[in-house]
């Protein structure tokens, strides 16, 4: 019988530690300082004005803020305007993505509508009064003068523009998202918030309230009336209605007659992975017994809400046994499960405040830190958008950043609606970046798949711009998906929606974790199923990376010709790391195709959209070590991510492409273009958009995937370890049952 080739481990033995290349100086500027002067000055003049109409409570302390719109053209983080803030007395406070058509930009086109960052900036309203003569001071060339010049348009933040419109027109409940100053100046915008809302008679739930990097997120009761009013605070960045729960109303509801099913009767794979489940709870009478470690309620004074008991019940059938059939034995489970019922009666009440509340219980199941791996079915019913982050997103996103906690969400099933508006774009908290967004294909069958319909479509917001990240079977009209129904005796039922491709996802990963044990980061596991997923032909925009694979086989096995090494380890800010790719001794012969995935976790700017994610990666592809130009001092590079999958045309001028948390591309390629092929990593650090000095920034984990296939070396696994039988092992698996789907 042949032996099963497992993964190859330690890949972070073949890196080393490299000195960075020579930075390019820049090129001309868009603006000359006088054209900027002609421009700005009386856009300047202008936001002072209304500043001075503001009340004085509405601006706590003298403070205003403003937009700072950048031309286009420096989108880049090496771009930001740091010298001028310091000069001038202002502060960014946050950012975000706009569209603008500029008088100018660097291109040889003709000028159009494009992206580009637009900051807010807080100070003093004196301080605003005194940049005319700080303009006027300028010098040519000077940095001030440089930053000065990038700006493409400056204005007031005006109150009508923080408060955005959507969910039911009469609602009276709101959630209010407030700019915080750094260092110990936040508690002070707090007060006087609060204040500046009890004068308005505006009810504000300070005990619900989340705060996520600088944003103080707080649900209140108000009028729209006063709503208005409101806005005037200067602080306030976004006041929007406060959305409903989605999640725990299944989609199929028609069952028809109920039939029997057979469970396994061995007990989990693994005895020591921990899972939880979170959603709606379980029925008193269920048949997931022998497989439940613990349920608990996470609000012992509220009732179960009976939909969501089932939907619960439903969600945790499908990661313990996939989908099941009446005619086969159930599939068995990988771990057993905590299930905490995070949703109860009070949200079955639609009070909106449960929003807050439910993502209080959330956040101490993660602060817990007691689980690996953990799945989410629910949210808020609000489709993502670009300009601003949600504090359910913001939340999660801060305590997955340490890549200890896989989470799978589901992305929604509002994929019907209409697209043009962006109701069928993913919804919260689905845009994490740390988390591991789940979609919903129509069948099992790995080549003959296809988005279902119900599952809502990306992109998501850049960073994070490839989302859902993969899809995983959910169920379709034709073909259902069959969960465990209530009561002792194991029946089964028709349901469809993300809310079981998300748990059904999670289940691939604690089965490479319970088959090969704790050789293998949680990050090396998300970095693995985004691997091995396969795209077809379909748009990214609809199924991400593609769906995962049925057989766990095709995730964690080379066959004949494939070769699959893993690497993890941390990277150091501002530092560059050479991963060499091992190719067999003698090189490798024919055709060949290289995949690779990088994947890492990372703090975020929940007040930047724009530069949300804190950490970066840049990652060069050197073929072959003999191609070296004359003065450089490094081999010749070759493309190898295309930042065309992860951003638009003009983000592509920039370095958002360099800010996604999951890197994935394959190429074709013929062996003998291979000699001492390597990818070289260098680590950008950022906070609040602008660049950070390495010493304080934070290390970072990551993993790579490599898999090289080559026919004319079906023997490619042996070769690649014989030839660095000294450094690289297999990943042996901790046990041997037979792997099954």
């Amino acid at each position: 019988m042949a032996k099963t080739n497992f993964l190859i481990g330690r890949g972070e033995l073949l890196t080393s530690d490299i000195p960075g290349p020579k930075r390019v100086p820049g090129k001309a500027e868009v603006y000359s300082l006088y054209e900027s002067k002609q421009r700005l000055l009386p856009q300047i003049a202008s936001t002072i004005e209304k500043f001075d109409d503001l009340p004085s409570q509405a601006c706590p302390y003298d403070y205003a803020v403003a937009k700072l719109t950048l031309n286009p053209s420096y989108i880049a983080r090496s771009f930001f305007p740091a010298k001028m803030l310091k000069s001038t007395g202002l502060t960014s406070i946050g950012s975000r993505t706009v569209k603008i058509t500029p008088q100018s930009w660097k291109r040889k086109v003709t000028v159009s509508e494009v992206t580009t960052t637009q900051m807010f900036v807080a100070g003093k309203r004196e301080s605003f009064k005194e940049l005319p003569h700080w303009v006027s001071g300028l010098k040519e060339f000077s940095d001030e003068a440089i930053d000065f010049a990038r700006i493409e348009r400056f204005d007031a933040y005006l109150p009508e523009e923080r408060i955005i419109t959507i969910g039911e027109q009469d609602s009276s409940y709101f959630e209010v998202g407030v700019h915080l100053l750094p260092d110990n100046e936040q508690d002070l915008v707090q007060q006087q918030f609060v204040q500046f809302a009890s004068n308005l008679n505006i009810k504000v739930h300070t005990s619900l309230a989340f705060t996520a990097g600088t944003l103080w997120f707080v649900p209140i009761q108000a009028d729209r009336i006063t709503i208005s009013k409101l806005a005037k605070f200067t602080f306030v960045r976004v006041i929007r209605p406060v959305p409903r729960l989605r999640g725990i109303r299944p989609i199929q509801r028609n069952y028809g007659p109920l039939a029997q099913c057979k469970l396994p009767a061995e007990g989990p794979v693994s005895s020591e992975i921990k899972v939880a489940i979170l959603d709606g709870g379980l029925p008193s009478e269920h048949a997931i017994s022998p497989w439940l470690k613990s349920y608990r309620v996470l609000d012992d004074h509220a009732e179960d809400d009976p939909d969501g008991l089932e939907h619960g019940l439903a969600v945790s059938s499908a990661f313990l046994f996939g989908p099941i059939s009446n005619k086969s034995e159930a599939k068995r489970p990988y771990s057993y499960i905590d299930n905490l019922r995070v949703l109860d009666n009070k949200t079955c009440q639609e009070d909106p405040l449960e929003l807050y509340r439910t993502l209080g219980f959330i956040e101490e199941v993660l602060l817990s830190r007691q689980y690996q791996f953990i799945n989410l079915s629910l949210g808020p019913d609000l489709p993502i958008e670009d300009t601003e982050v949600h504090a359910w997103t913001s939340v999660i996103d801060d305590l997955l950043s340490d890549g200890e906690t896989l989470m799978t969400v589901a992305v929604g099933n509002n994929g019907e609606m209409d697209r043009k508006s962006g109701n069928a774009r993913i919804q919260v908290p689905a845009d994490c970046v740390n988390a591991l967004a789940v979609g919903a294909c129509d069948t099992v069958n790995d080549t003959e798949w296809k988005r279902a319909p119900y599952s809502a479509i990306g992109p998501g917001r850049s960073p994070g711009v490839m989302k859902p990240d993969l899809v995983a079977f959910g169920g379709d009209t034709d073909e259902y998906f069959h969960v465990l129904g209530k009561g002792k005796k194991p029946v089964i039922i028709p349901q469809l929606g993300t809310s079981f491709a998300s748990p059904y996802a999670l289940r691939a990963a604690v089965g490479v974790r319970a088959i090969l044990g704790n050789d293998l980061s949680l990050l090396a596991i998300k970095a693995l199923l985004i691997h091995a997923s396969k795209q077809l032909d379909h748009p990214c925009t609809e199924v991400g990376w593609g769906k995962l694979p049925e057989d766990l086989n095709d995730i964690i096995v080379s066959p004949d010709g494939v070769a699959r090494i893993v690497y993890q380890g941390e990277l150091k800010p501002g530092k560059y790391l050479r991963a060499s790719l091992p190719i067999p001794e003698g090189g490798l012969k024919g055709r060949i195709n290289l995949a690779a995935t990088f994947c890492y976790a990372t703090t975020t700017d929940p007040q930047d959209p724009a530069s949300y994610t804190k950490a970066g990666l840049e990652v060069t592809f050197r073929p072959n070590d003999s191609k070296i130009k004359d003065g450089k001092q490094n081999a010749e590079t070759k493309g190898f991510f295309e930042l065309a999958k992860y951003s638009t045309e003009s983000e592509r001028r920039s370095d958002m492409g360099k800010w996604e948390t999951v890197l994935h591309n394959s190429k074709n390629m013929l062996g003998s273009t291979l000699k001492n092929p390597v990818f070289d990593i260098h680590y950008n650090a950022r906070e609040a958009g602008a660049s950070i000095a390495s010493n304080k920034a934070e290390k970072i984990k990551y993993a790579l995937i490599i898999t090289i296939k080559a026919s004319n070396h079906q023997d490619l696994y042996n070769e690649i370890l014989r030839t660095y039988n000294q450094v690289l092992v297999p990943i042996q698996p901790q046990t041997s049952i037979p792997i099954r789907s």
